[in-house]
């Protein structure tokens, strides 16, 4: 077992079934020691965890859990990227992460919290990913949250 596979099964957390693109679009692509993650939400293989909009029908709590199953999704998608060995993933480089929120919802950087927390348990604080996030007032499936990200391989 990986030490990140092994970190994430100390932390109760085993990765969902990775979810096929919805669009005409890849999952990841490798360029050089560089993984791209196309954008991803909070569902588990294909069922949607989190759907409606934070500080609306969904509280800040079930924003944060969003964003922290979104990252999870993130690593099943590096699963595969790195042919099942987590233990490749040097650091996550950067996060994008979209909130869906009314135009008034301020807290968007708090929910996307939830996402990288989990990247700094895993990957350890000194790893932090650098990070953009803003609201948005529709995504794919209604669903909450969704997030990109670039990881470097070692």
């Amino acid at each position: 077992m990986s030490k990140v596979a092994a970190r994430l099964k100390a932390m109760g957390l085993e990765l969902p079934p990775q979810h096929p693109p919805t669009g005409n679009y890849v999952g990841f692509v490798t360029s050089g020691n560089l993984v791209h993650v196309a954008g991803v939400g909070p569902t588990w293989g294909s069922a949607v965890r989190y759907s409606g909009k934070v500080g609306g029908s969904l509280s800040f709590e079930d924003g944060y859990a969003a964003a922290r199953l979104t990252a999870l999704n993130l690593l099943a998608h590096m699963q595969a990227a790195c042919g099942g060995d987590l233990d490749r993933i040097a650091r996550c480089v950067k996060v994008f992460a979209l909130v869906n929120a009314g135009p008034d919802y301020t807290d968007a950087h708090k929910v996307a919290d939830g996402a990288t927390d989990l990247i700094a348990a895993v990957f350890g604080p000194e790893n932090l990913p650098a990070r953009a996030v803003t609201t948005t007032l529709a995504l794919p499936f209604d669903i909450a949250f969704e997030a990109d990200a670039v990881f470097l391989l070692h």
